[in-house]
């Protein structure tokens, strides 16, 4: 199997990571990455390079312990696996690679004897304190080998009630290894773009109440879980998803999913709830369905946002606020699958979400938590966007033409103010601002300050240079973002060194247009494209 280079990269990321001796890593892997690929060849490395290694791959549903483990023996069918689930009615414990529920191992942590690596996906849903089915499995392996090393895999590497994975008291990993971003995926068409319409209303969620860092669930059926908010929801999600073809909607409660459910039947869609105590049968019918598109709409409460996938999927319906950014996060990610005939996943957004969180691909994973711009969470900033006149499409800021109707705005006025209304799901759409790079050269910055040297890039636009920096010789995230960079803009092996960089900048394609996007007093390049593909900055 071929590999994308972006999943090498994670790999000889996380290599380097223990090399380095930095700890228990973070992969940060979206929906649609190949986060299995990455893990399976990351297992089959380790077995190779240390035969007598033994590894738990643990995560929390079953569809995600089967999808791991077909991936591996995929890659590698001869491989000493085994699944340890009592869901799957399997129980093995003494292969080399076993694939595990944390809810069948978390007692039995003795059975498996000595473990060097546990892995575990999906690991935004480990919780800080002690007690829990994970630190009682993680304690118990350490119990036999104080040595166990430790990798987590996640599209969210924050939780709402602790923050960052990876800071904090008692935070189980130590740093991100590597980052794979969504504008990327996107731009390479491994992910579908996203785009979002303006709801005729949003659910106003002041004066709330908050448990265990989210709002009350019963407060907010009360309010939003009406017979009348329902059916004007559902009438303006009918004639805004008239031409989609497979609607995932995000409800409060299991009550609210069925009313939901119900409203769309008796408006002639075909339509299923799937709920946390649906029966596994059933549910595992209802999804058939819907994949197959016997089912045109799914209403669900809190469980089709992981190890879950229809690829068809091209309609979200958010009903449900949310404080989380890491749901939010899951959410989206449930219509950025591509699938043919498909160009992009709609968001209907009367939850307030988007607007609350920010776009999908403008969250960046700093050195404390995660932020939208300059904006910590949480995202009480609006985030910049109009709406499109004549398809009430919610466009970023500079959009200068509506890509879904093709009106064109006018220029803009000066001393005009900007009217908030609703943000748009991704910055990265096909509206942004492209401006002509009229040159574009590389050399070396040194910052004579004792710091590495880097690569700075420089590039000529509207009669103005913009620079950006490109740091190989640096650690941690400024290492990663530089082989990112390398990544997209020459597709080759990175450079170890910047002499190196400038000795290969033959394989650098030279752009011919790009989006520059304000951060403060600067300006940054936000995406480049030349003759040959189209690369995120």
């Amino acid at each position: 199997m071929q590999l994308r280079d972006y999943q090498s990269a994670a790999i000889e990321a996380t290599y380097k990571f223990f090399q380095q001796g930095r700890g228990n890593p973070l992969i940060v892997a979206p929906t649609g990455a190949g986060k299995s690929v990455i893990l399976a060849e990351f297992i089959r490395r380790a077995i190779d390079d240390y035969p007598s290694t033994r590894i738990i791959c643990a995560t929390h549903v079953k569809e995600l312990i089967q999808q791991n483990f077909q991936a591996l023996i995929r890659l590698w069918p001869e491989a000493p696996a085994g699944i340890y689930s009592a869901g799957l009615n399997r129980r093995q414990t003494s292969r080399a690679i076993t694939f595990a529920g944390i809810q069948s191992v978390a007692k039995r942590a003795d059975e498996f004897g000595h473990i060097d690596l546990l892995i575990v996906d999906e690991c935004h849903l480990i919780p800080r304190k002690s007690g829990t089915m994970y630190q009682r499995f993680i304690e118990g392996l350490r119990d036999t080998n104080p040595n166990l090393k430790i990798i987590g895999l996640t599209a969210t590497p924050f939780r709402l009630d602790s923050g960052r994975l990876d800071s904090g008291d008692g935070a189980i990993f130590d740093g991100i290894a590597y980052d794979i971003p969504i504008s990327m995926l996107v731009g390479r068409g491994y992910l579908a773009p996203l785009v979002s319409k303006s709801p005729s209303f949003v659910f106003d969620t002041k004066g709330l109440h908050t448990r265990n860092g989210d709002w009350i669930e019963s407060e907010m059926v009360e309010r939003f879980g009406t017979d009348e908010i329902t059916s004007s929801a559902v009438r303006e999600i009918m004639e805004l998803g008239r031409d989609r073809r497979s609607w995932l909607l995000f409800c409060i409660s299991v009550e609210h999913a069925v009313s939901v459910r119900d409203a769309l039947i008796q408006n002639g869609v075909s339509a299923a709830v799937v709920t946390g105590s649906t029966p596994a049968t059933e549910r595992a019918q209802i999804l058939s369905d819907f994949k197959a598109g016997k089912l045109r709409a799914v209403t669900n409460v809190n469980v089709l946002t992981t190890g879950f996938d229809a690829p068809a999927t091209d309609l979200l319906a958010f009903l449900r606020p949310t404080q989380s950014l890491g749901l939010y996060m899951q959410m989206a990610g449930r219509a950025m699958r591509i699938a043919d005939g498909k160009a992009n996943g709609l968001v209907l957004d009367y939850a307030g979400n988007v607007q609350r969180h920010g776009p999908v691909d403008a969250i960046e994973v700093g050195e404390k938590k995660a932020k939208f711009g300059k904006q910590e969470e949480p995202f009480d900033q609006d985030a910049p966007s109009k709406i499109c006149p004549e398809c009430q499409s919610i466009l970023f800021i500079t959009a200068r033409e509506c890509p879904d109707c093709g009106y064109e705005f006018p220029p803009p006025e000066p001393k005009i103010e900007r009217q908030a209304t609703t943000a748009a799901i991704m910055n990265m759409t096909a509206e942004d601002d492209w401006r002509v790079v009229q040159d574009f050269q590389i050399g070396e910055h040194d910052p004579n300050d004792g710091r590495p040297i880097s690569m700075r890039v420089e590039y000529l636009i509207d009669g103005r240079v913009v620079s950006e920096w490109v740091c190989f010789e640096h650690t941690g995230f400024a290492r990663q973002k530089a082989v990112q960079w390398w990544h997209a803009n020459a597709g080759t092996t990175p450079p170890n060194s910047v002499a190196e960089a400038l000795g290969r900048q033959d394989e650098i394609r030279t752009p011919s247009e790009a989006v520059v996007r304000r951060e403060g007093k600067y300006d940054r390049i936000a995406r480049v494209r030349g003759d040959a593909a189209e690369q995120a900055a």
